[in-house]
């Protein structure tokens, strides 16, 4: 059975070093609202081809964290590099998937995907020619021509999925991406994700708040304090190989590492509520 382990010696392609953020007290609609700090001192390398999930209650600055390795907001303290290089504001080759599908409604499903290339000033021809291969690889050839109105839920998402590969990123962050659908759904395209993921060697953070999800997608899983959010527990590869099977949500394993991260998780929040209680 898997251990829990320090992250991973290889040399890290994103290095995050005692990172901090809090958010200044402002007054809105008549009312002072209160400063919070997000987060605290988080640490953590997260190498190459690696699938990493944040994994933590609601509120302790997972999302924030994420933000931050897009460059769309920065730390108030500490670092984030990606390849070695500070991240200040957006990269090209760190792309989100966000948990609205954020398709454009007048755009068929070629279209989205091709969007990213055409802002980059990639011609049509080549845009094609990119795009085709991505759609087929997330299960959606045969509507390329299809409107996001006339898709399901999950397949909105896989286009949203194929329009982040497109330019073939260093990172993609994903943001609760398949919280919006459907048990049934959301399983099938976790389990596709997984092999969509080999298929283009890429590297994945993933925000989540689901247990399970961070089981069968993650190689590790980064578990959150109640904010001010830091890593407390660092779980590598509780399923190892085996979370790539069929029917693995049904093995003693599974069950075994569901019940000691919710242990985590409810220890960590009796805690901040007992300290809360204190002051």
């Amino acid at each position: 059975m898997a251990t829990l382990a320090s992250p991973a010696a290889a040399e890290p392609l994103v290095t995050i070093r005692d990172v901090s953020k809090r958010f200044p007290a402002r007054l809105g609609r008549g009312h002072a609202v209160e400063a919070i700090q997000a987060l605290h001192h988080v640490n953590c390398d997260i190498a190459a081809r690696e699938l990493v999930s944040f994994l933590g209650p609601s509120g302790c600055g997972k999302t924030t964290l994420l933000k931050m390795l897009a460059g769309l907001v920065r730390p108030d303290g500490g670092e984030i590099l990606v390849v070695g290089k500070p991240v200040r504001e957006p990269r090209r080759d760190l792309c989100m998937v966000f948990q609205s599908f954020g398709l454009l409604p007048w755009r068929t499903v070629e279209a989205n995907v091709e969007f990213p290339l055409q802002l980059d000033g990639v011609g049509v021809k080549q845009r094609r020619e990119l795009a085709r291969p991505l759609i087929e690889m997330v299960g959606l050839a045969g509507f390329e021509r299809h409107f996001p109105h006339e898709l399901s839920g999950g397949m909105q998402q896989r286009v949203g999925i194929a329009r982040a590969l497109i330019r073939k990123p260093l990172v993609i962050l994903m943001d609760e991406p398949f919280a919006a659908l459907d048990a049934q759904t959301r399983e099938v395209l976790q389990e596709d994700f997984i092999g969509i993921c080999q298929a283009v060697d890429t590297t994945v953070v993933l925000v989540t708040h689901s247990i399970e999800e961070a089981l069968v997608m993650s190689n590790r899983i980064m578990v959150f304090t109640p904010r001010p959010g830091t890593i407390e527990r660092v779980i590598a590869e509780p399923l190892g190989e085996a979370r790539k099977a069929p029917g693995v949500r049904g093995t003693p394993a599974f069950a075994h590492w569901r019940q000691e991260i919710h242990g985590i998780l409810r220890s960590g929040n009796d805690s901040n509520r007992n300290a809360s209680g204190r002051r």
